[in-house]
């Protein structure tokens, strides 16, 4: 807390009952998950512009809703497992097809190729405009987004050339 500033005090209002301090302290753990569930809402309408579709049925809408919330969710993964503590196996997170593309493209710029999963997180962030300069914070929704439909475009570009030769 600064020093030359009076102390903030936080109510939380609830309708829950909340007989115990365990109980207590169970809804403030939830009320701490909100800004995850505000990030990955942001990620659905801003990234997937969710809201400016034009579809006209309830079907079409739940299906591209679906696609959609599969997206944000992997954009929203990929910036909590950055920023977490946690390493799952790379291969829990990208497909070999886009382990492959990674690779090369750190080749081709003569980066360092990847080799742990921030690695390839960071490389997936470049893509999307990020820096990656020493004192940068680690990417955040949007470079993921941006990084992620610029892989996808140049993995299906890889796909035809295999098909096609």
């Amino acid at each position: 807390m600064p020093r030359d500033r009076e102390a903030i005090h936080w109510k939380l209002a609830t309708n829950l009952s909340v007989p115990t301090l365990d109980s207590a302290i169970e809804k403030l753990d939830w009320y701490a998950q909100r800004w995850k569930i505000e990030t990955f809402h942001k990620v659905l309408k801003s990234g997937c512009r969710a809201e400016a579709s034009r579809l006209q049925t309830a079907e079409r809408l739940t299906d591209q809703l679906s696609v959609f919330c599969i997206t944000a969710w992997r954009v929203f993964c990929l910036t909590m497992i950055n920023r977490s503590e946690v390493t799952p196996p790379v291969t829990s997170v990208f497909t070999p097809t886009e382990l492959t593309i990674l690779e090369q493209l750190a080749q081709d710029s003569d980066r360092k190729t990847p080799d742990s999963i921030s690695d390839y997180i960071t490389a997936v962030a470049r893509l999307g405009g990020y820096l990656a300069r020493g004192k940068d914070p680690p990417p955040g929704n949007t470079v993921l987004w941006r990084g992620l439909s610029r892989l996808t475009d140049i993995q299906l570009g890889f796909e035809l050339v295999r098909r096609c030769g």
